[in-house]
């Protein structure tokens, strides 16, 4: 079984309403969409395309490559599926294995007992074939099999990440409340920053989108952060394959000549915490850290920058009603000190969004964990609208 060099389908998963950013990320790439959906997209290479997709990808949260599609009704019928699988062909005999699963069945009532199933059709094919067998655990350290499996239709996939793709590697400290590197990521691709104009991120907090801006600058790719990925223990792998995209991402990053990026937070504690995430991402020189009130920012006198503020959102009563005057702050400091930039404010709380008192002229849904979220664009003209238009 050639899985490194024969295609099949291969499916990207990625958050909810990431998909958009995912499929900016792929396309690329190189790579030539089939599907998309909300949380991912579908498309068909090999395994070692799967390699140049972990490295790369900003926005996505695992690579999964097809091995066998079946109607399933029940859990034997699953172990009988999965039986016939070259599977001494795809894990070393002595080596070590992790099965992760989405299962949506009357017959199932835990993941687990349909993770159980996989593994022993997996065990008991090599221990017949081989007279050995992988050791198994829920450490995704090694190879990794994934099952989808809903009402009658079943699929299993070689899992080629292993651990998410979505976070990225450099945040050693993450902070209060911090925000999804892959989020991070997909939030700024979905803005209308040119990658050269300032970028300028108040309450920076754990410093993620700050330090996700300057790797987007710098073509800087989360490969270059990560050692490990499930694919890397499928039998058949060739190291040469990975050493050679590896170094494409050392030869493709871009060195700016006079980028901008500013980072700020009232909290000198959590501009610590960013300068060592930035240390690790390798970005910290590219980036102005500023120990303030978000109102004292400093804001680069060029047009075209972009501001971008995540805000706690209010979890409880009294918090709510403190970042009423918040929020109220931000509308006028975006409209009294930004001028010539577009502005973002990411939220989870559209009730606090209103005390901005400036009218979006986009709203781009997002969801952080289980919060429904929004960012809100505002277009921060120099002049008012009617003066840009007025002729000379």
């Amino acid at each position: 079984m050639q899985v490194f060099t024969t295609p099949s389908r291969i499916i990207i998963t990625c958050h909810k309403w990431l998909s958009p950013a995912l499929q900016k990320d792929v396309t690329e790439l190189g790579f030539s969409i089939v599907r998309s959906f909300q949380t991912g997209v579908e498309l068909h290479g090999t395994l070692n395309d799967c390699i140049r997709l972990n490295l790369n990808l900003r926005c996505a949260s695992q690579v999964m490559y097809s091995l066998k599609a079946f109607t399933c009704n029940d859990p034997d019928e699953l172990y009988n599926h999965l039986l016939p699988i070259e599977w001494e062909q795809l894990i070393v005999p002595d080596g070590y294995f992790s099965v992760t699963s989405n299962v949506f069945h009357p017959t199932i009532q835990t993941n687990l007992f349909a993770n159980l199933r996989v593994k022993d059709a997996v065990v008991d094919r090599m221990r017949n074939k081989t007279g050995k067998r992988p050791s198994t655990g829920s450490e995704l350290t090694g190879a990794v099999v994934y099952l989808f499996w809903k009402h009658e239709e079943a699929e299993v996939f070689l899992d080629t990440s292993g651990e998410t793709l979505a976070k990225h590697g450099y945040r050693k400290l993450p902070g209060k409340a911090p925000m999804l590197e892959a989020l991070a990521a997909a939030t700024i691709l979905s803005t209308k920053w040119n990658h050269q104009a300032p970028f300028v991120n108040p309450m920076c907090g754990s410093g993620t989108l700050a330090i996700e801006a300057a790797l987007i600058a710098t073509n800087r790719r989360p490969g270059l952060m990560r050692s490990n990925y499930a694919f890397m223990h499928v039998k058949g792998y060739d190291h040469a394959v990975y050493k050679h995209e590896r170094q494409k991402l050392e030869e493709q990053i871009l060195q700016p000549d006079s980028i901008k990026i500013i980072a700020s937070d009232i909290s000198a504690p959590a501009i610590s915490t960013s300068r060592m995430n930035a240390a690790a991402a390798g970005v910290e020189e590219l980036i102005s850290f500023e120990v303030c009130d978000f109102e004292k920012t400093t804001i680069p006198e060029e047009e075209n920058g972009v501001i971008m503020f995540n805000p706690e959102y209010g979890e409880r009563l009294g918090d709510e009603i403190e970042l009423n005057a918040v929020y109220a702050r931000m509308g006028d400091f975006l409209k009294n000190k930004c001028k010539g930039y577009t502005g973002y404010v990411f939220t989870g709380n559209l009730d606090l969004a209103k005390k901005v008192r400036l009218k979006p002229s986009r709203r781009i849904e997002f969801f952080n964990a289980t919060i429904d979220c929004r960012l809100l664009e505002y277009e921060l003209y120099s002049g008012t609208k009617r003066e840009d238009k007025q002729p000379t």
